[in-house]
């Protein structure tokens, strides 16, 4: 880490932190994966969720950790339609929490709660944001309705003591729109290899996520479907957050969203896992289908390229075409497929929990022996960057 200070007084252990976490998409299974791997080293977590209710399978997956403490609200979170009342009085419960829960540390999976004047140390985790997602995706900068998030991600990022992200790629995007950070590091995700396991393939080609986003770049998939010899199988939820439904097409099968014990069922069913993603800053279902046993056809985008090169087929992620060969090519390849399988698994197993939570203790360690003065938080703006511009 960078900028550090001289401790001026002993370091004392972290026992307890609060923790924020979206309960939708990945950052829920990233969260939960990071709180059970912590119970080794006798953290206990308090979990403000945001976003929507806790789902049935959610609550089973938290009350299955002993170190975990859920407090629950709908509450908005920043990249959502008209978010800022929400973001607001979101504000003031976790203030609330943290006075009742008294943690050593704030871990914050979301960026505008980071200038608060909380009394513990500050994380802030960056796992995608607007502005580099509308740029990959929409190929411009964002428009100006997003001025009041760019300038509320900026002062949540500026505000923290240390900053992380789940990638070199993501990491750089965030300092490209938001400045220079007080601290940071890279700390990659992982999944318990134990979830997942690998049996006898089919002839099916699988993709996971988020179908609504156009990051995640299912168009391409729908427009080659047809065309593939191999059903294309999609699990994802049928509807975007706000309730707006898909509209995929009738060349590809949507599973729409699955329970996490029947999604890796499907995992360790297909031969082929592909993510044609315009946007995707780590990619936890490529980590789970690697760990089930599947060749990895990819996209091309700097991410996914740090943590899978020499690991998976490349395509570009703006060509069909490419994809259908690729693909193509595969399903004509038995021992092409085993081959890149191979790669994946071995490569997989180092995004262990184990490993990940280590990571975040030494940060932990690191921030509490060296935390910024009060004053000097937010003091690190990027004068190329206007507070209330998108560049």
């Amino acid at each position: 880490m960078t900028g550090e200070t001289k401790a001026c007084a002993p370091v004392r252990k972290v026992k307890r932190v609060l923790m924020t976490a979206a309960t939708v998409g990945g950052v829920w299974t990233y969260a939960l994966e990071l709180v059970q791997a912590l119970h080794e080293h006798g953290i206990e977590v308090a979990l403000a969720t945001m976003g929507a209710v806790l789902n049935r399978e959610q609550r089973k997956e938290a009350r299955d950790l002993s170190n975990l403490e859920v407090f629950e609200s709908r509450y908005k979170l920043e990249w959502m339609e008209e978010p800022w009342d929400d973001v607001d009085r979101a504000a003031e419960w976790l203030l609330d929490l943290e006075q009742r829960t008294q943690p050593d540390l704030i871990h914050l999976n979301n960026f505008a709660h980071g200038g608060l004047p909380w009394k513990a140390p500050v994380i802030v985790v960056g796992h995608s944001c607007v502005l580099s997602w509308w740029k990959a995706v929409k190929h411009e900068g964002a428009p100006a309705s997003w001025n009041v998030y760019a300038r509320k991600v900026r002062e949540g990022l500026q505000a923290a003591d240390l900053v992380v992200a789940p990638t070199r790629a993501m990491l750089l995007e965030l300092k490209r729109y938001y400045g220079t950070f007080a601290a940071q590091k890279v700390i990659h995700n992982s999944r318990n290899p134990s979830h997942f396991h690998t049996r006898t393939k089919e002839e099916i080609i699988f993709t996971a996520g988020r179908l609504w986003d156009e990051g995640e770049n299912i168009a391409a998939l729908a427009k080659i479907g047809a065309e593939i010899p191999w059903t294309i199988y999609l699990a994802g939820p049928d509807k975007d957050p706000s309730g707006r439904p898909n509209e995929i097409g009738k060349s590809v099968c949507c599973l729409g969203r699955l329970p996490s014990e029947l999604l890796a069922k499907w995992f360790s069913r297909a031969s082929i896992y592909v993510a044609p993603a315009l946007y995707e800053p780590f990619g936890l279902s490529i980590l789970e289908a690697a760990l089930s046993g599947c060749a990895l056809v990819l996209s091309d985008i700097p991410s996914l390229r740090e943590v899978w090169n020499g690991a998976a087929l490349f395509v570009s992620p703006d060509d069909p075409a490419e994809l259908k060969t690729a693909l193509l090519r595969l399903i004509e390849n038995p021992f092409r497929r085993k081959e890149l399988s191979a790669y994946a698994q071995c490569r997989a197993i180092q995004f262990n929990p184990q490993h990940m939570a280590a990571e975040y203790l030494a940060a932990y360690t690191q921030v509490l022996a060296h935390p910024r003065p009060r004053e000097k938080r937010g003091s690190f703006a990027n004068p190329n960057v206007l507070p209330n511009a998108v560049v």
